[in-house]
């Protein structure tokens, strides 16, 4: 039996596009190679109270038989985390939540390091990261054509489909 992983994005519009492949990769570093991960698109969320609420309510007798949740969402509203986890928890949840500093794009951009043309510590600190850093790297090396924007090479790290799993 395999090890099942729902990724629940505060919103999976694009986002999706970077947390399954992560999830994934983290997985098989991990040992958990065969693990089938999970995009959460149904419901789609639309931003970090929504997604809280849906965690603590309805999720869970939708998606209660997995046996781990991961909720990554960016970190300029993340609060609560910790009592998310233990209010999950006492109802049989496993679910690890950690915020992205300072958000998901980052993630995505930290494996290309040598693309971006700026130090790290100012990829960080940009107070405009997705429309100033992520969305030039995805027009310079990205493909429009593609769901999520994906340049070809980049298959693992943003796919041409985000979808959930039963």
């Amino acid at each position: 039996m395999s090890f099942r992983v729902l990724v629940i994005p505060e919103d999976p519009t694009y986002n999706g596009y970077i947390l399954k492949p992560l999830a994934e990769r983290m997985l098989a570093e991990t040992g958990k190679p065969q693990a089938r991960v999970a995009l959460l698109t149904n419901p789609k969320l639309g931003g970090i109270e929504e997604a809280k609420a849906a965690v603590r309510g309805k999720l869970v007798e939708a998606y209660g038989h997995f046996d781990l949740w991961l909720f990554l969402p960016d970190a300029d509203r993340a609060s609560g985390l910790d009592e998310l986890e233990k209010a999950v928890a006492a109802r049989g949840v496993r679910l690890f939540c950690c915020a992205a500093r300072p958000e998901v794009e980052a993630w995505l951009l930290a494996g290309h390091r040598d693309k971006l043309g700026l130090a790290w510590s100012e990829v960080v600190r940009h107070p405009r990261l997705k429309e100033g850093v992520f969305e030039p790297f995805l027009a310079a090396h990205g493909d429009p054509r593609r769901a999520g924007r994906a340049d070809e090479g980049d298959a693992r790290q943003l796919p041409g489909t985000a979808e959930g799993m039963p």
